[in-house]
């Protein structure tokens, strides 16, 4: 029996009982989108959560002072980092690219009549490119008035709203723990980031915020720019034995600095996403193999109905190869187009979670293929044994059957 024929003859089974041809399908549809869908799901929280990583800056090595502790009791940080370690690394440690000291506080912020508590970090101009900060009106402060110690502030865009609301604040005054600074600068909204929002603080040079705001002579953390992502190992293992050397600490002292390395985190943030994305999808697979089941009960069915028609073709000389191909492609058919409108229904359904909900969905093609390779997988599986039992009927038991 030639192939297009058994092609065409299972089309026309599966027209002559078009509900039940429906029904075993929609296991497959189902299955299809639902695995679509979460994956989707699943890679645009990956995506969302690097984007928020690569927001904070590309090539990111943060260095903290250690906690004091003894005997397992932890104080305050330590207040061993200065700006003359901040210098040596920028002079001494291949591959830095620039650095920047911060310093933070949250305080009390006021313009006019109205009152708001915000952080207030004091870094210097490098701070911005290193943070990946746009500046979207106005300008950053430079580093002559960092050397002056100018009162001159950038503010983020929610701390602009809350103060001034939709005037520009460019050019007004706010006060700062009770001092006046110019605003110079509004930075381009970033988004809420969990832990802290940076689109809701006050920078300043660091020299002024040392001095006139938080009264110190240390540093609360350096934020090192490396040249490349692949070099950060090697920078933090270089400013590791150059700290260690400038803090004068014996071979048997622990380190009183620690280190955020973003490679780090990136890697860390991309296995637990890619967990999830797993887990959703395996979820999704479920239905995929009742969807098959469906698909080998129908089957079940469909052989029992045409077992006549089988002794016919088998008397007039069909071979079992044909009987059997002739129903596995019937299922294979019903997982195929299944898997079509499980694709469609799919995508459709990660647009409306995007387009209803704050969640990121990002459906991709390797899911896609993932999802019809796997549903044509199962059209083979679970049609298989109907189609062996078709072809293993006997003929003159077939043609007896009422």
């Amino acid at each position: 029996m030639l192939f297009w024929t058994i092609i065409k003859v299972a089309l026309k089974s599966l027209q002559a009982n078009k509900l039940r041809t429906f029904l075993a399908m929609l296991g497959i549809i189902i299955g299809v989108g639902a695995v679509i869908s979460m994956l989707a799901l699943g890679a645009g929280a990956q995506k969302q959560v690097l984007e928020r990583i690569a927001s904070m800056g590309t090539n990111l090595l943060i260095v903290h002072p250690a906690q004091r502790g003894f005997r397992g009791v932890m104080s305050e940080a330590s207040n061993r980092l200065k700006l003359d370690d901040l210098k040596a690394i920028l002079e001494n440690v291949q591959g830095v690219y620039q650095v920047a000291p911060v310093v933070r506080g949250n305080t009390h912020i006021k313009y006019f009549n109205k009152n708001i508590q915000s952080n207030v970090i004091g870094s210097s101009m490098t701070y911005f490119p290193v943070r990946n900060y746009k500046i979207e009106n106005g300008r950053p402060f430079t580093e002559g008035e960092v050397e002056r110690r100018a009162r001159v502030a950038v503010i983020g865009p929610e701390t602009a709203k809350n103060l001034f609301g939709d005037k520009n604040p460019v050019g007004e005054t706010v006060k700062v723990k009770g001092i006046n600074f110019s605003v110079v600068g509004v930075t381009k909204a970033k988004g809420s980031q969990g832990w802290r929002n940076p689109d809701d603080q006050v920078t300043v040079p660091y020299s002024t915020a040392m001095k006139q705001l938080f009264g110190l002579d240390h540093i609360q953390e350096i934020d090192i720019q490396a040249i490349d992502g692949h070099m950060l190992e090697k920078v933090q293992v270089a400013t590791t034995a150059l700290l260690r050397k400038r803090h004068r600490l014996a071979d048997g002292d622990g380190d009183d600095f620690h280190f955020h390395n973003q490679a780090e985190i990136v890697e860390t943030a991309s296995e637990v996403t890619r967990t999830f994305t797993f887990l959703l999808g395996g979820i999704a697979c479920i239905s995929l193999l009742v969807g098959g089941i469906g698909i080998m009960n129908i089957m079940l069915v469909t052989v029992t109905e045409r077992t006549r028609e089988i002794g016919v073709r088998k008397a007039i000389g069909a071979k079992d190869r044909d009987i059997l191909l002739q129903f596995l492609i019937e299922a294979i058919i019903l997982s195929f187009i299944g898997g079509v409108v499980g694709v469609a229904l799919g995508i459709g359904a990660a647009q409306m979670i995007e387009k209803w909900t704050q969640f990121l969905t990002v459906p991709k093609l390797s899911s896609i293929l993932i999802a019809l390779s796997f549903s044509a997988a199962v059209g083979i599986f679970f049609g298989y044994y109907p189609a062996r039992r078709a072809a293993m009927l006997d003929p003159i038991e077939a043609l007896r059957y009422e």
